[in-house]
């Protein structure tokens, strides 16, 4: 018990595991962080031109916290909001990438539902009528 103590205290929780304080990451430890596989992160890289992470003397990518944050929300948008890439990088680029990470990352979620609810309950008012 007192070892997951020491790990907490030295970390951040990202939902499944938590993401230890280091100034750099390799490519597997974020992709085991963050649940996304290293070819979708070098993809990403492609499509969303300021996730470019510095690189080694020997090629290797080395991924800062901020980079690490930026992946969260790119995945967040993506697997969790269902944006296309094309729409998150307009949603990423309309908010600012500094202020979607500062904000903690998009807390939109709850304006979707509302709107869902009211569509659900006119619908059944609909279905009513009928």
């Amino acid at each position: 018990m007192a070892m997951e103590d020491e790990i907490r205290d030295g970390a951040e929780e990202t939902g499944d595991e938590a993401i230890p304080e280091k100034r750099y990451y390799r490519i597997g430890e974020v992709s085991r962080l963050t649940g996304v596989k290293p070819y979708v992160l070098r993809y990403w890289e492609s499509e969303f031109r300021w996730m470019a992470p510095q690189k080694s003397r020997s090629k290797q990518r080395l991924y800062r916290r901020r980079d690490i944050d930026m992946i969260l929300l790119i995945k967040k948008l993506l697997y969790g909001q269902r944006y296309t890439i094309a729409g998150a990088r307009k949603k990423l680029r309309e908010m600012g990438v500094g202020a979607a990470l500062e904000t903690g990352g998009l807390s939109f979620e709850t304006d979707h539902r509302d709107r869902y609810r009211k569509i659900r309950d006119e619908l059944a008012r609909i279905r009513a009528q009928l």
